[in-house]
């Protein structure tokens, strides 16, 4: 099996039953905010799109590039299809000239049947309102000789499963970056920022770690990482860095960056001991790197050039470079956005958010409070107790949640119809924000979910009722086992830490004593110390 990197999540898996071109992104996503790293505009996309199977694990803008796909990838390719509820993905597709789709089943292995021989393939499908925009995945296949879980940035919370159905993983490919706005955007002081980016960053270094040792490859490829911000208004956003962090050796000054690259992951796995050199090898791959196994052999690796190149001391210097070689891009990017002025905003978004809102009672009870959407001089209220879109009452004061979002912005996504202001505006950090008090999920679904269809799903699946009998001992506590948040088997993914529990799926915490939710209202953990 031969695996090439095509940049950020993107990987082409050449077996002798065909080829699968997986998650393949070049085009800069979120308002041009994101650009792969490293850079992977020079790779032959017209050849690499005659593939065999395309999977595509989600709609995030990073996975799904409407543009190339439709530009260099072969409409007689037959796409691997998750098991989603909502079948945004299949539509989309089907838009771009797609055909022929095998829909598989969530966590159960099928044999695809091709011209030049067959597959054994699996995809993990998530689908709770927080994966993705309505669902993110993981694939595994296998040739008959080396197995490869591409596991991007998925999240998923029954790793046994692939045990069970392919044994032994040869290959794992795996998100350990951040892909959030979080801290940045948030209107706290600096080195406020700092410290949580810090820690929002670590989480995810040790949540990739704790996958790791749950598949249990051979080799392990940190994909799916950080883009680099090449706009001068988000420049500072990429991690510069000088040093590697860990437990034994602190990265100097504040790490305000979110977005560790694959260096930093790689040496975090020889710090912690994920990388022994036996059980697990970390393997460092770029934009057209190629690496061919036998089984859990890696026969072979080429890099297009010394990965050092673009690391650590050399990084700077090359997204500089990256800067002035997208600046045009950036530019005609940013001429297609809808001018900043017009009519009043209020109309349009009452005639957008207002069927939502009514559509979704237990999400807007969730958010359970007015907040505030400042877009330039004007400021309009999504009334979420009252269902209603509104101005401001005099003397209503600062509200509880808001963001502040450039007119021109908000003007693009609705001339553009889009379902999700998360995978278009909030990705992008091209906003800021505020809160009093914690994480309200239900508020990001809400913008997640803005069509009938996928709102009607979200507040369905958080009625539903969900099974917390089962209990695990850990740590001088008895405590549920699965995670209140979503469903994470926490004897795998609970650390605790004296009082004090965290998730390190999504890093939520929780106060053992009460059992009260750290992150988010809501979410209570049922827990008692033993004796």
């Amino acid at each position: 099996m031969q695996i090439t990197s095509i940049g950020h999540a993107g990987f082409h898996i050449q077996t002798t039953a065909g080829s699968i071109l997986c998650d393949p992104w070049t085009n800069p996503a979120y308002f041009a905010s994101w650009v792969p790293f490293p850079d992977n505009s020079e790779l032959d996309w017209k050849s690499l799109g005659q593939c065999d199977y395309l999977y595509v694990s989600h709609l995030h803008r990073d996975h799904f590039d409407e543009q190339n796909l439709r530009d260099n990838v072969s409409k007689d390719a037959t796409v691997l299809l998750p098991d989603y509820p909502v079948p945004d993905l299949k539509r989309e597709l089907e838009k771009l000239g797609f055909t022929k789709f095998v829909e598989t089943t969530d966590s159960q292995k099928i044999t695809v049947d091709g011209p030049k021989g067959s597959l054994d393939v699996m995809i993990i499908a998530l689908r709770a309102p927080a994966d993705g925009p309505i669902g993110d995945s993981g694939l595994i296949v296998s040739d008959g000789e080396t197995t490869v879980f591409n596991m991007n940035d998925a999240r998923p919370i029954d790793l046994d499963v692939i045990g069970e159905q392919f044994g032994h993983v040869d290959v794992h490919l795996l998100q350990y970056s951040g892909a959030i706005w979080y801290p940045m955007v948030y209107d706290i002081p600096r080195r406020s920022k700092a410290n949580f980016a810090a820690q929002k960053r670590q989480r995810g270094m040790d949540r990739a770690r704790s996958y790791i040792e749950q598949v249990g490859a051979t080799w392990v490829v940190p994909s799916a990482g950080p883009p680099m911000f090449l706009d001068e208004d988000l420049f500072s956003l990429n991690d510069f860095g000088s040093g590697i962090e860990g437990a034994d050796n602190p990265r100097p000054g504040d790490v305000t960056s979110i977005f560790p690259d694959q260096e930093t992951f790689l040496e975090q796995m020889r710090i912690h001991g994920t990388d022994d050199g036996e059980k697990h090898r970390g393997l460092m791959m770029v934009s057209g790197s190629v690496a061919d196994f036998t089984g859990s052999t890696l026969n072979e690796i080429s890099h297009p050039y010394a990965p050092h190149e673009v690391f650590g001391e050399n990084k700077q210097a090359y997204l500089e470079r990256m800067k002035e070689k997208f600046a045009p891009v950036i530019a005609a990017e940013k001429a297609t956005w809808a001018p900043a002025e017009g009519d009043p905003l209020l109309p349009e978004l009452k005639e957008l958010f207002e069927p939502i809102m009514a559509a979704s009672d237990l999400i807007c009870d969730g958010i359970g409070y007015p907040v505030g959407l400042v877009m330039g001089e004007e400021t309009v209220v999504l009334d979420f107790p009252n269902r209603i879109v509104r101005e401001p009452k005099e003397g209503e004061g600062k509200y509880r949640y808001g963001f502040r979002i450039a007119p021109e912005i908000v003007r693009t996504v609705l001339r553009d119809d889009e379902p999700d202001w998360v995978n278009t505006i909030f990705l992008s950090t091209r906003f800021t924000t505020w809160r009093i008090g914690g994480y309200n999920e239900f508020l990001y679904t809400f913008f997640k979910c803005l069509t009938d269809e996928r709102i009607a799903y979200a507040d369905g699946w958080f009625s539903e009722a969900h099974d917390d009998s089962a209990s695990i001992t850990k740590d001088g506590w008895e405590i549920q086992r699965r995670c209140p948040h979503l469903k994470a088997d926490l004897s795998k993914f609970g650390v605790i830490e004296g009082e004090k529990l965290t998730c390190n799926l999504h890093g939520w915490q929780w106060d053992l004593p009460t059992g009260r939710c750290l992150t988010s209202k809501g979410h209570e953990l049922r827990a008692s110390r033993l004796e």
